[in-house]
């Protein structure tokens, strides 16, 4: 019998609630599925708070966690995945538009050898505007930069093993990045089409100007996946960049004072030589201060810059 973990954050959605848990005890005990809920109350101001007491005193398979604000769906995740206890974790959306029967099948494809498998809602049943166009330029945007492909980063339903989501830490709104995080750490994955239903009850919490904080954090996530080791060879590169134009300018500004075209002061390019070379030095020393702040983070937790999948006869 498979046992896995759902995690729901939930902010205001009161409408939801009951409707979302039946289903899902529905779901689980006609696939033989051992589970328990772990309902992430993100600072809801309705009944909801309330709602998910009676719940957890109905039923012991759901669990509660209320946040004492609402600090995002990124937080309320990570909350969910910090308490869960079963070695598959499944985040669930509680607008109900995650559809609970495509678990089953997403467990089942993961049993193929994956650690993970990603939900694609490939006939999402969303706005246009405001929904599915600024979600396709950021999924393509997070594919191209983080090298994972995948159509849809944006939906919430995903099947984890436990241990890939042990090994990452989430802030800002960094939760739809874990694909590419866990991918970076060695992890297997694959999409698979689910299906995606209308919103019934409740109001949105997303808009379009979720698109943009994404992008900032994907600057977050390309930087940890490929320098968090090694900044030095990030802020050294710019800065090396930097200096190779500061000598080119300068070079530039030498060649037509010795020629008689223009002398020092007739031209910008003896300022904007001097331009480059301070902020290339900036960019060096910032690699210094980076490479510093790296070696204490992982040297004061005794943590190391590898992840060991097996061990064999120790």
């Amino acid at each position: 019998m498979k046992s896995i973990s759902l995690v729901i954050p939930i902010y205001n959605e009161e409408e939801n609630i009951k409707p979302l848990f039946r289903e899902i005890e529905e779901v689980m005990s006609v696939n033989a599925i051992d589970y328990e809920i772990i309902a992430i109350n993100d600072g809801s101001f309705d009944s909801s708070g309330s709602q998910l007491r009676e719940e957890a005193k109905r039923s012991p398979y759901i669990k509660i966690i209320s946040l004492n604000r609402n600090y995002g769906q990124t937080a309320a995740m990570s909350a969910g995945f910090h308490c869960a206890t079963h070695g598959i974790v499944i985040p669930l959306d509680a607008d109900m538009q995650n559809d609970p029967r495509d678990i089953p099948r997403l467990i089942e494809v993961m049993d193929s050898g994956f650690d993970i498998v990603s939900g694609w809602r490939k006939e999402r049943k969303d706005k246009t505007l405001s929904r599915k166009i600024p979600s396709w330029i950021a999924n393509s945007i997070i594919s191209r930069i983080t090298g994972v492909h995948l159509h849809d980063y944006g939906c919430t339903l995903k099947v984890y093993k436990k241990e890939i989501l042990d090994y990452i830490k989430l802030y800002g709104e960094m939760h739809r990045f874990i694909p590419a995080l866990a991918v970076w750490q060695g992890a297997r994955i694959t999409e698979v089409a689910v299906n995606h239903r209308e919103r019934k009850r409740g109001k949105t919490k997303y808009g379009i100007t979720r698109t943009f904080r994404v992008v900032l954090d994907l600057l977050t996530v390309k930087f940890l996946t490929k320098f968090s080791t090694k900044p030095m060879h990030f802020f050294g590169g710019a800065g090396i960049m930097m200096f190779f134009f500061g000598a080119m300018s300068a070079a530039l500004a030498l060649y037509l004072r010795f020629s008689g075209i223009a002398s020092l002061i007739q031209t910008p390019l003896p300022l904007l030589s001097a331009f480059f070379f301070i902020v290339g030095i900036q960019f060096a020393l910032m690699g210094l201060l980076a490479e510093m702040i790296m070696r204490n983070y992982f040297e004061s937790q005794n943590k190391p810059t590898y992840i060991i999948k097996e061990k064999i006869n120790f």
